[in-house]
């Protein structure tokens, strides 16, 4: 019975990603206001050995056999991964028996630790997230167990992109009142400068929080947050889910015909919509996201690739 392992699931960031979850249900280091897991239960920085990894690597092995189309092995879930005292031995376990990239979805609360980044050294994309660089700010949206302060895991994520040999996609949350004044994302910027890493990803809130009381900013601001930062020598992009067409800047209607008249054809994944259109990966997903929420189209995994075709074939 598989019980730590999902998917594989369409992630926008990731493609087709196989889910590995080795903490218990909200153990985490952080306990954020936007968590869509809801309260963390069990708010700790202490490591601890929470499931056998040979049960986990059994799990992987199995879903791998039957579907090989896998881009990444992603370790996320419902805690933090990096409390999980073997993950280091499951990374290693993982690349003996496949080649499929792994990621690690993280807080980066942890990585200040040198044993910690050693353990993760092995993987090849690692995604943390930074939502604030002051100390009054990063206690108000994320707070942390007592044991944390925000320049130790700055200085945390400086170390490890000394060392790490893979790519670091620094993943940062703006909630709306908390961490979208110039001031609060002038500290931010300068925090991202020092870490370097290869990409920024801009989020907001998607789903429903842990907390009552915080939202989203709007597409508007983060496009503006991408100008602002447009000096930084990695690229910043949006992640967060387009939900109106409103939230569209030059909203094409004949694009958006274009795009579902085409699907309705054939289905076409993404890539086949850069090529058709001319726009880019981004701006696309814009439009997907709205005709998935209408229930006009739907993804489905074929093979190696997303394909989205109309909802009608799935019904």
């Amino acid at each position: 019975m598989i019980k730590h392992v999902f998917g594989p699931v369409a992630s926008r960031r990731l493609g087709i990603s196989l889910g590995v979850d080795i903490i218990p249900f909200k153990t985490c280091t952080l306990d954020c206001l936007y968590c869509e897991c809801g309260r963390t239960t069990d708010l700790t920085i202490e490591r601890k050995s929470f499931v056998d990894p040979q049960l986990i690597l059994g799990e992987i092995k199995e879903i791998i056999t039957r579907d090989p189309h896998i881009e990444y092995i992603t370790f996320s879930g419902s805690g933090e991964p990096t409390l999980n005292i073997d993950i280091g031995n499951i990374i290693t376990g993982i690349k003996t028996i496949t080649t499929i990239p792994i990621a690690i979805l993280t807080n980066g609360t942890l990585l200040h630790r040198e044993t910690v980044r050693k353990e993760i050294a092995n993987a090849d994309v690692v995604c943390p997230s930074l939502d604030a660089a002051a100390p009054e700010t990063f206690a108000v949206l994320n707070r942390p167990h007592k044991g944390l302060t925000i320049n130790t895991i700055i200085n945390g994520l400086i170390d490890f992109r000394k060392a790490f040999r893979g790519e670091i996609w620094l993943e940062v949350f703006i909630a709306k009142g908390i961490n979208d004044s110039d001031h609060e994302l002038g500290k931010i910027y300068q925090a991202i400068k020092k870490i370097r890493p290869d990409k920024v990803q801009l989020n907001s809130l998607d789903r429903p929080p842990a907390c009552e009381h915080i939202y989203p900013v709007d597409i508007d601001m983060l496009e503006q947050i991408v100008k602002k930062w447009k000096d930084l020598p990695m690229p910043v992009e949006i992640i967060k889910r387009i939900r109106r067409r409103e939230e569209i800047a030059a909203f094409s209607h004949n694009l958006e015909n274009n795009i579902l008249n085409t699907i309705n054809r054939r289905p076409l994944t993404i890539n086949d919509l850069v090529t058709l259109t001319g726009k880019n990966r981004l701006e696309i997903f814009k439009y997907i996201d709205v005709l998935e929420k209408e229930k006009k189209i739907y993804p489905k995994i074929v093979g190696d690739k997303i394909f989205y075709a109309p909802i009608s074939r799935y019904l």
